[in-house]
């Protein structure tokens, strides 16, 4: 299990933006678990929508980006982990593909995160990822992604 601490060390992102609060486990180039607990405080629900609190969409699938990432560089070597700390090395959005929402995610869910690699090639992955909450898909999507 990897906490918060370690995730702001292989992530450039920052409250209120870090969407992902724990990894669970993950197999190196293969698939990741993490956690987001979902608080009334995020920023987002004063405006989305104020009478009735409902997750973005565009911010569950960063947070399954956002795991992806981290699976990105947990899959680096030793070195290129090492090299990258500290945000020398970002991951971008290059594509986001079928992506469907099936329940809102609202304060008090608990989203839990699977993302699985598809194909790996040059920096460039490709990921397929499900987001959960009490083990009903919530989201899905797939992701294409770069490491620079």
């Amino acid at each position: 299990m990897i906490d918060i601490e370690k995730i702001k060390e292989i992530l450039p992102h920052r409250y209120p933006f870090l969407l992902v609060d724990r990894v669970l486990e993950y197999d190196r180039f293969k698939n990741i678990r993490t956690l987001k607990n979902v608080t009334y405080n995020e920023p987002f629900f004063q405006g989305h929508f104020p009478e009735e609190s409902v997750m973005p969409g565009v911010l569950i699938i960063e947070a399954m980006a956002q795991s992806g990432g981290i699976l990105s560089f947990l899959s680096l070597d030793k070195d290129e982990f090492e090299a990258s700390k500290g945000g020398k090395k970002k991951v971008y959005f290059m594509e986001i593909d079928k992506a469907k929402f099936r329940k809102p995610v609202v304060p008090g869910d608990t989203m839990i995160m699977s993302i699985d690699i598809l194909k790996y090639k040059m920096q460039v992955w490709k990921m397929y990822g499900q987001c959960f909450v009490e083990d009903k898909l919530v989201a899905e999507a797939i992701m294409m992604a770069k490491l620079g």
